[in-house]
C-alpha cells in the first residue's frame, strides 16, 4: 500500500470530485493521504476532510505564497494542531521565487512566519511540512537556528540539490518526491533521489499540480502517487512492493502515527 504524504484535497477543482477521487486512491492501493493547510481560513475545510475519513489526515499551518491572509501565531496552531487528526503544523516555509528586489528585505514576514511554525511544532511535538523554492539557504538556515531538529517534519516536493537534502538530513527531517521526479528534465532531480538513504524517503503528489508520468499535464489526484512510487522503486533497482512498504512505514515514522 502506498501514503500519499502531500495532497490538497480542500481545494475546489479536488473537493468537487472527492468520492470519486477516494475510490481511485483505493483502486491505487493508496491506504492514506495528508491533506495539507495553506491558510488558516481553509484549515477547517481540511480538517472535516480528515474527520469525515478515516483514510485522510490533516495539518495546520500558513503557506508562504499568501500574504493577505490571517497570519499565525504559535498559540493558534498549537491550539488547532491539538486535533488527533491533526499530525502536523504546515505548509510553511520560504518562497522567494517571485520576490522583486532584495528578499532580505521584500521576505522578511515569510521568515517570521516560518519561525512562528518551528515554534508551534516544537511545542506541540508535531512535525514540520516544509515548502522552500529559491530560499534554500535561508531556509536551513532558520531550522538550524530555531532547532527544528527536535522535531523534524519533511522537505516536501523536494527540487533542491543534493547538498541542500543533506543538510536536511542532519536535521532529521526527510525528503519527499513528487511527480516531478518522473519529468523528462529532471536528471539532476533523480541523481538526489537515488541518494536518499531508503529510510528517509517519503512520496507525494502535491495534488492538484504536478502529475507524474503518465498523467502530466492532467489535473493530479492522490492514487496516482503510484506512479512516483514505482517510478522511483525501478530507479533505484527495486521492486515496486517492498518500495511501497519501505516509503509507508517512512510515513507513520515522520509523522508519528499509529496504523489504525
Amino acid at each position: 500500500m502506498y501514503v500519499d504524504s502531500h495532497c490538497h484535497l480542500d481545494f475546489p477543482e479536488l473537493s468537487a470530485r472527492l468520492e470519486e477521487i477516494l475510490a481511485r486512491m483505493r483502486e491505487n492501493r493508496v491506504d492514506r493521504a495528508l491533506c495539507v493547510a495553506v491558510t488558516l481560513e481553509d484549515f477547517p475545510r481540511v480538517l472535516a476532510l480528515a474527520e469525515a475519513h478515516p483514510e485522510l489526515y490533516a495539518s495546520v499551518g500558513v503557506h508562504p505564497d499568501y500574504p493577505d491572509c490571517i497570519e499565525p501565531d504559535v498559540d493558534t496552531l498549537i491550539r488547532l494542531a491539538a486535533h488527533p487528526k491533526v499530525i502536523a503544523i504546515g505548509e510553511t516555509g520560504l518562497d522567494y521565487f517571485r520576490t522583486e528586489g532584495d528578499p532580505a528585505q521584500a521576505c522578511a514576514w515569510q521568515r517570521d512566519r516560518f519561525r512562528v511554525h518551528i515554534r508551534a511544532a516544537r511545542a506541540t511535538g508535531k512535525p514540520l511540512i516544509v515548502h522552500t523554492r529559491s530560499a534554500s539557504d535561508d531556509t536551513v538556515a532558520i531550522l538550524r537556528e530555531e532547532g527544528a531538529d527536535a522535531v523534524g517534519g519533511v522537505m516536501h516536493c523536494f527540487t533542491e540539490t543534493w547538498e541542500v537534502a543533506r543538510a536536511a538530513l542532519d536535521l532529521g527531517f526527510y525528503i519527499s518526491l513528487s511527480g516531478i521526479v518522473t519529468f523528462r528534465n529532471a536528471e539532476a532531480l533523480r541523481e538526489v533521489a537515488r541518494r536518499v538513504p531508503m529510510d528517509r524517503l517519503l512520496i507525494e503528489t502535491d495534488s492538484p499540480y504536478l502529475a507524474p508520468v503518465p498523467h502530466r499535464g492532467r489535473m493530479n489526484e492522490p492514487g496516482w502517487v503510484r506512479h512516483v512510487g514505482e517510478f522511483l522503486a525501478t530507479l533505484r533497482g527495486l521492486e515496486p512492493e517492498p518500495f511501497a512498504a519501505a516509503t509507508t512505514d517512512n510515513f507513520y515514522r515522520c509523522f508519528k502515527q499509529l496504523r489504525d
